[in-house]
């Protein structure tokens, strides 16, 4: 049993009087300690796999299953219960510090505001990014924007971590280190689902899908026999 899977997955968007299929019969599993990149041109539709993946958009037809469960009859509670999700575009208001920003979730769970705190600069230091801790939010560039929202997803401990597009707008020589960055992640054991627009996001993944049309093109289950994670690589940042 992998620990996300994708079960012949249908999803519409209605755009004024047209009703657009997004995904088609589509199908993926991701097991532990797998990083699977999904590529697709824009409008492809890789976004909305991704937050259909995640919990946060229901399918219209087909399940998505985590740890064997249908995450739609457990009502989404598992993100941020074991799924983390995360893209660009979430981080809260611009105003907030960084810090106050990758706690907050903790903070919502009712963990304690000095646990939180230092869960939160534990996340932040594996992104390599603890200096950014009292910065505003509004204030940091693409890459670590980026850095600081898997810093937000990885406070509560995933065991999938699924990512919409986290090169997009980040300068090339930037990139590399984000990559390395999940590689290093999966490589704990992390199921990691990625979302790429340029390719830039392929090189070090398990496997590398196509979206086009609205069906998955490529390998969409892992190789037979578990993967075996590395040891955990504490806190060596990877950035």
């Amino acid at each position: 049993m992998s620990l996300l899977e994708l079960r012949a997955v249908g999803k519409a968007h209605v755009r004024r009087s047209r009703r657009i299929q997004v995904l088609r019969d589509v199908s993926l599993e991701v097991d532990v300690g797998e990083l699977v990149a999904v590529w697709g041109a824009r409008r492809s539709g890789r976004s909305t796999l991704l937050a259909v993946a995640a919990g946060i958009e229901p399918p219209d037809s087909g399940a998505v299953l985590f740890e064997g469960k249908d995450l739609t009859a457990r009502g989404g509670t598992a993100l941020g219960d074991g799924v983390g999700y995360c893209h660009q575009g979430v981080g809260g208001a611009s105003g907030r510090r960084v810090i106050d920003n990758v706690r907050a979730g903790l903070l919502a769970r009712g963990v304690s505001v000095p646990a939180a705190h230092s869960r939160a600069h534990e996340a932040l230091q594996r992104v390599g990014v603890e200096r950014l801790g009292d910065l505003i939010l509004g204030d940091l560039d693409a890459a670590e924007a980026v850095l600081v929202a898997i810093a937000g997803a990885l406070v509560l401990r995933p065991r999938v971590l699924v990512i919409d597009e986290p090169t997009k707008g980040v300068d090339l020589l930037e990139r590399d280190e984000i990559v390395l960055l999940l590689r290093s992640l999966a490589n704990e054991g992390i199921a990691i689902l990625v979302s790429d627009g340029d390719g830039s996001g392929l090189s070090d993944a398990d496997r590398a899908l196509t979206l086009t049309g609205g069906e998955l093109r490529g390998r969409r289950t892992p190789e037979m026999g578990a993967l075996v994670p590395m040891r955990r690589l504490g806190k060596r940042k990877a950035v």
